[in-house]
């Protein structure tokens, strides 16, 4: 087994660590991790990571310039002998290659898992986020992206050590036995309502300003019209923000660990993100088969088949989004997603994609 150090901010339910938790139970018998989390936390996934025979978990706050925290690290990927690092916090992974590359550790990986920064713009985070940026380009060995749209943003030149590396997903998790019956009876929901589905944390990402405008508009409209919305902080950030008259349309579960069942419960997903790296919940989405109505900016259209190009919407435009959801609504219109199932399950595979990444972290 290949001893290898990945390192994140926490474990909290997102896309970065969604999807090494599942790389890692792909690959549980081949490679030896440990996962350190620089933020000093762990969080909501926590558990199922502890599950896993082949990773340990460590958390350290290691940030800017805490020369402490950066001297204690080198001397414990020293001690630790790994055969590689991968660090997937984009630029802010420059000071952690910078010290593995001083432990003498060979191949250096950073994976860009967002195609824009997140953090609200000062001088000074700007300069410490170019100065990083340089650390990266430095001594990085491999550099990786989930989306061609995150180098188009942050790089001006590539060379041979960039590649992207899509989103894996095991397809066979979402092959649920409950009936949607079943599970919208669960949730509360009538069985024969429209579900119209998103999931997601509330973060200004997700856009979920746009989803309650829409919610609203259409569940005044149309009494057999549900939404429901999943995802750390949904029951507790968006409550106020429904009309009165439709809160019992509007279901805000906060954070599920059983999404593949939830996504049964849907006829529709809408994802009108502002900002993605590679969107993992519009590709599950996908995968169970459903119709989606999603924003048309750059990381989305590189994740759906180009038939659908087209039809994305700006993410900002609220009335394009009800007129779309409702003429899926009037005409109970699948929109070919049985065709689109077929296409991101093959393009999504796990044992490719991940292997992809396997190959990277082990050479």
């Amino acid at each position: 087994m290949k001893k290898v150090c990945f390192f994140v901010t926490s474990l909290n339910s997102g896309g970065i660590e969604n999807y090494l938790l599942r790389f890692l139970r792909h690959y549980e018998a081949d490679i030896d991790a440990t996962v350190y989390c620089k933020g000093d936390v762990f969080g909501e996934l926590e558990s199922q990571y502890r599950k896993l025979s082949n990773v340990r978990l460590i958390k350290s706050k290691i940030g800017y310039f805490n020369f402490k925290a950066y001297y204690e690290l080198y001397h414990f990927l020293k001690k630790e002998n790994f055969h590689s690092v991968c660090d997937f916090t984009g630029n802010f992974a420059g000071f952690i290659l910078f010290i593995a590359y001083l432990a003498k550790i060979k191949t250096r990986i950073v994976f860009y898992r967002g195609s824009s920064n997140r953090y609200n713009v000062t001088f000074l985070r700007n300069f410490y986020n170019e100065l990083v940026k340089i650390f990266v380009l430095k001594f990085a060995t491999s550099i990786l992206s989930n989306s061609k749209a995150a180098y188009d943003f942050f790089f001006r030149r590539i060379d041979k050590r960039f590649k992207v590396i899509y989103n894996g997903i095991d397809s066979k998790v979402f092959n649920i036995n409950e009936s949607k019956d079943q599970i919208r009876n669960d949730l509360g929901i009538p069985s024969a309502s429209y579900v119209i589905g998103h999931t997601g944390r509330v973060h200004y990402s997700k856009n979920h300003e746009a989803i309650i405008k829409v919610a609203n508009l259409l569940c005044n409209k149309y009494s057999d019209i549900h939404f429901v919305l999943c995802g750390k902080n949904t029951d507790i950030e968006l409550v106020n923000s429904v009309d009165i008259a439709v809160k019992e349309q509007v279901h805000l579960l906060g954070y599920r660990s059983d999404i593949p069942r939830i996504l049964k419960a849907f006829d529709i997903y809408f994802f009108p993100s502002v900002t993605e790296g590679q969107p993992n919940a519009l590709i599950e989405a996908m995968i169970v088969g459903l119709p989606i109505v999603a924003s048309d900016i750059e990381p989305i259209k590189e994740t759906v088949p180009k038939e659908l190009i087209n039809s994305l919407i700006h993410p900002f435009n609220v009335d394009d989004f009800v007129k779309q959801l409702e003429e899926n609504y009037l005409s109970k219109n699948c929109s070919n997603s049985t065709h689109h199932k077929e296409w991101a399950i093959e393009h999504f595979n796990s044992d490719n994609q991940f292997k992809k990444f396997f190959n990277e972290l082990v050479e």
